[in-house]
Parts: structure tokens; C-alpha cells; sequence
């Protein structure tokens, strides 16, 4: 076993969760400790061959639908753990360019595929998290404890010194203590770390809210390839067009389709309503071809679509022993697709600030894995404050915030038909580029106030 590099040195890091998020906390971890334990509510199914075809996992309630890897996170992935890309690719995981290889509808247009491309990868939730799960628990320092509940915290609420557990399913019972250095959360929207806190006598994080009681489903089918050699939709929805859709291929010829719109008019989930549904989209491309596809299973509905961020920055400079990550620390309306990329992103930033010489303070690593999902949280609540019905105290209101709103449906406007703010528009989508760079690009400024939207052809995009 190789010497932990300098900077940080811990003996006992717990891990709560043990998917995307907590496995791969777990495996920059690994560096700087003595040993990693991962605490995992589910059973793992898939103990033998690479082969194996993963299944959805109950206590992750996101596995059935629609997932990507944008660009930032599959270079953050990549970077974390090489080679897993290439072996994602060669083990059957899509890898489409957009717009080149999507038929991408926004502002009433399709984006032209002759606009700069840059790829996603469209695995399965299980496909990926099996591969990463076999690739972090591989390190003789990372031990996981499967079909283990964590019920509460040990010691105070600015000193956080374990976690109590109990075994789940008709062969464990009783209450155990489990000491630690370090306790990260890492167990998803659902966390029960502020209630936890409160237990022990502390308070809640403060919390920022956009909700705008969006609704989507996901049918998987298989079928033909699309026509115009196409590799699925994407089509946005708006405040004056409140309908969208997610067709993407994933591993196994299988195609993910994911159909979302507002809170009284959400996606059925049985399968003719389902198909049905895609009638009320834009265009009648996508609607035309999946109906004459083959349905793998029922179709399976999803409503807990908030934006939540909590603020465990701001609860003290002293506090140690909890570091909360992924969407336990910043949940992301799930139909914009950001939430793997933020947990890689959430990762390498952790990664780059426990490589230094001198220890971070746990408050310190707090406010750069928060801020790492920054750009996320910011487009996301960005485009859901204009949703009709959105509320929260992260809503932006006021006649800044309309001014800023108006330009912004320019530089959408004129993506479809124009390379530079194709390009623009997409790299602050996949997490590559800051919000700002739309507003502080000499070249996207001018072209957004002075050069007209160039219109695509209503017929579907050819390459």
C-alpha cells in the first residue's frame, strides 16, 4: 500500500451512502486515510462478472430514469478515475455529440447539427455506478457495509465523532455505535442530517428553494434508429411551452425516454397514456417514432423535482467532523441532467483542496465542494424561476432579474442558427463554462444585441 500524500491525514472516514456521490467521495478519501467505511442502506446485487446486467436499486429512486454524463463530468470522471471512460464506451455506453448527433428543439427551432459539438455519455444508472463501484471498492482501504442503516449522529453538533447504525432485515436488530475522524454525508435530497443535528441539540442549515413542481416520467423501449440518423431529442421546455422531452440510446440497443411537464399536467405513467403524452410536444418527430416502438416494462413517474441547497457553509468556522456532499448539500431539478457531473465535480474539487501541502479546515472544504456545484445550481434555478408556479426563496424576481431574463431569451433565440452562441450557450449547459461568460463575451454580447436570429428549418435538422 502505497504512502498517503501530504496534506491532510485522517485515521477513520465514514461514508453515508454508497452511490455516485459517496463512492467516489470515498475513493479520494482513500488517500488520506487510514481506512474508508461506506455505509450502504441497499444490498449490492451484482458481485460477479463484469458482464452482469445491473439492476435498479430501490433506495436509489433516480436508477429507472434518464441519466448523463455532460462533458465536465465525464472529463471529472476521467481525471478521478482513469481509463473509466474508455471502458464505459467499449463496454456499450453511448457517447452522442450534440447537437450533432440530437435532434435538439429550443425557442421554437431545432438547433442546427453543422453548430460546434461536444459529447455526453448516456449510460444507465446502474451501468455506470456498478463499473465505478467496482473500480473505488477494489482499494484495500475502502471497506462498504451493505443493508446498514445510519440512524443518528455521535457527539456534539459542532463536533460530529461517529454515527449510530443498525443492521437492516430480518437477521440484524440492534442499536451500534461506530466511531469516526470524519462523517460524510453523502445520502442524497432525502438526508436526515439536519434533523440529526437538531437531535443533538443543534440547529438546521438554512436552505435556498426553487420549486416549481415539475413533474416527468421515464418508459424505456426499443426501436429503430431515429430518422436522419439521429441519436435521440432533446426538447427544452420554456415558460410558453411547458412541455419537454429527454430520448436518449443507453447500453443494450435500449432507448430512455423521459417526458416531463408541469405540476397538473405531469406525464402519465401507463404505457399508451405515456406515448400519447409526446403528442403534446412541439415538433411531431419524436411522437411519430416512438410510436412504433416496442415498450421494455411500465413506465415509472418522478415528482421531487426542487432545487434545494443547504447551507452547511455557513453554520461555523469551528465546526468538524461532517462534510456533506452531493445532493445531501445541493439538489438539482433532476430534468436538466447535472446531478452525476456535479458529484464528480464535487469530487475533484475535494481532490485538488486535499493536495496541498497545508490542511484545509472542514469549514474551508465545505464552501469549495459547494461551490463547485455553483454553476449548476445557478442555471438551473435560473431557467425554473421563469417556469410558471415557481416558488421558493431562490426564485429571481424583480426588474433586474427581467432584464437579465430578456437578454438571456436572446442568447437562446439565436443558439439554433448561430455556431458562436450554439457553442456559448452549450459549454455554460455541460458545466464547462460560467453563467457570466454570456454576459462578459464581447462576442456573445454583440451578437445577442446586434445580429438577428437566423431561423433553422422546421423539417427535422440534417448533419
Amino acid at each position: 500500500m502505497s504512502a498517503p500524500p501530504p496534506g491532510l491525514s485522517l485515521g477513520h472516514v465514514v461514508v453515508m451512502g454508497g452511490s455516485v456521490a459517496g463512492l467516489l467521495t470515498a475513493q479520494v478519501f482513500s488517500r488520506h486515510a487510514e481506512r474508508v467505511t461506506v455505509l450502504e442502506r441497499d444490498h449490492y446485487e451484482d458481485a460477479g462478472d463484469a458482464e452482469d446486467t445491473p439492476e435498479p436499486r430501490s433506495g436509489v429512486p433516480q436508477s429507472r430514469h434518464t441519466h448523463v454524463l455532460l462533458t465536465s463530468g465525464m472529463n471529472a470522471l476521467d481525471e478521478l478515475l482513469p481509463g473509466l471512460v474508455s471502458e464505459l464506451k467499449e463496454a456499450g455506453a453511448p457517447c452522442p455529440a450534440v447537437p450533432a448527433d440530437l435532434g435538439v428543439w429550443q425557442a421554437g427551432q431545432w438547433l442546427s447539427r453543422r453548430n460546434p459539438s461536444a459529447p455526453i455519455m448516456t449510460p444507465s444508472r446502474p451501468f455506470l455506478e456498478q463499473r465505478i463501484r467496482r473500480r473505488v471498492l477494489a482499494d484495500a482501504r475502502i471497506e462498504v457495509r451493505t443493508a446498514t442503516e445510519v440512524t443518528g449522529f455521535l457527539g456534539r453538533p459542532d463536533h460530529i465523532t461517529g454515527v449510530v447504525i443498525r443492521g437492516r432485515g430480518a437477521e440484524h436488530h440492534g442499536r451500534q455505535e461506530l466511531a469516526a475522524d470524519l462523517v460524510v454525508d453523502a445520502t442524497g435530497r432525502t438526508s436526515r442530517t439536519p434533523q440529526w443535528l437538531a437531535d443533538l441539540g443543534g440547529s438546521p442549515p438554512d436552505e435556498d428553494l426553487a420549486e416549481t413542481g415539475r413533474a416527468y416520467a421515464t418508459g424505456v423501449f426499443q426501436a429503430e434508429d431515429p430518422p436522419e440518423n439521429l441519436k435521440g431529442f432533446y426538447i427544452v421546455p420554456d415558460a410558453g411551452q411547458p412541455f419537454g422531452a429527454i430520448i436518449l440510446p443507453t447500453e443494450g440497443d435500449r432507448w430512455m425516454v423521459t417526458l416531463s411537464g408541469p405540476r397538473d399536467d405531469a406525464p402519465p405513467t401507463d404505457p399508451a397514456g405515456f406515448v400519447d403524452f409526446l403528442d403534446r410536444l412541439p415538433h411531431t418527430a419524436p411522437h411519430k417514432w416512438i410510436s412504433t416502438a416496442h415498450p421494455v416494462g411500465r413506465p415509472v413517474g418522478y415528482r421531487h423535482t426542487a432545487n434545494r441547497r443547504r447551507r452547511y457553509d455557513r453554520m461555523g468556522r469551528a465546526r468538524t467532523g461532517l462534510l456533506v456532499v452531493g445532493d445531501a448539500l445541493c439538489a438539482l431539478n433532476p430534468v436538466y441532467g447535472q446531478g452525476l457531473s456535479v458529484a464528480a465535480l464535487n469530487a475533484i474539487v475535494l481532490t485538488r483542496a486535499l493536495a496541498g501541502e497545508r490542511p484545509p479546515s472542514l469549514h474551508a472544504l465545505q464552501r469549495a465542494i459547494l461551490r463547485s456545484s455553483r454553476d449548476a445550481w445557478d442555471v438551473a434555478t435560473g431557467v425554473d424561476s421563469t417556469m410558471p408556479g415557481a416558488v421558493g426563496n431562490a426564485v429571481r424576481t424583480g426588474p433586474a432579474n427581467r432584464l437579465l431574463m430578456r437578454y438571456l431569451d436572446r442568447v437562446r433565440d439565436r443558439a439554433p442558427g448561430d455556431p458562436v452562441m450554439c457553442a456559448a450557450n452549450r459549454d455554460v449547459l455541460f458545466l464547462l463554462a460560467p453563467p457570466r461568460t454570456l454576459l462578459t463575451s464581447p462576442q456573445v454580447l454583440r451578437r445577442s444585441l446586434l445580429s438577428p436570429v437566423v431561423p433553422t428549418p422546421r423539417d427535422l435538422p440534417t448533419p
